[in-house]
């Protein structure tokens, strides 16, 4: 459970805090019944799907004390825990502009690197890096303390998602 961060220095917990009105962005509204919604990602090619079903076959059952509650519509691409605002997963998502940034933040949780974004609206995203697929996941603020959410998922994201390097 190692935790390092690179690029320009910031202070982890107050953008955590902010953090997760990404799902707002990237994931839709709750629907009445309390699943969430998601965009299905297109993966690029074959092999990023078949990735992604592996991954969808290894995550938790639950995520930081919330049971998994997968979006809507069903996909192998997209997994939720919880409810209204749930934590959203989606796999095979394109390879987010800010990863060409040499100023953009990074974080290392449980020997997964990810790409850490300041969405305008005050949330934020975190993306795989350095993985064949590209893996986002989108935190409410209630869940954006630090990176406790992000613990969990890294032994299937190494488990069934390849380095690229």
């Amino acid at each position: 459970m190692t935790l390092s961060l690179s690029r320009r220095s910031f202070c982890l917990s107050a953008c955590l805090s902010a953090v997760f009105g990404v799902l707002i962005v990237s994931a839709g509204c709750t629907a009445t019944d309390g699943t969430p919604d998601a965009a299905v990602p297109t993966p690029e090619s074959r092999r990023v799907a078949e990735v992604c079903a592996k991954l969808d076959e290894a995550l938790p059952d639950t995520l930081d004390g919330l049971d998994r509650n997968d979006p809507e519509p069903g996909s192998e691409l997209t997994a939720g825990w919880g409810g209204d605002p749930a934590i959203v997963l989606r796999c095979g998502v394109p390879r987010p502009s800010g990863m060409s940034d040499p100023e953009a933040d990074a974080v290392e949780v449980s020997g997964v690197d990810w790409l850490l974004e300041d969405l305008e609206d005050g949330s934020f995203r975190f993306t795989t890096t350095y993985r064949e697929a590209y893996v986002e996941v989108s935190l409410p603020e209630e869940h954006a303390k630090d990176v406790t959410p992000l613990m969990p998922l890294g032994g299937p994201i190494r488990k069934t998602v390849p380095s690229s390097l």
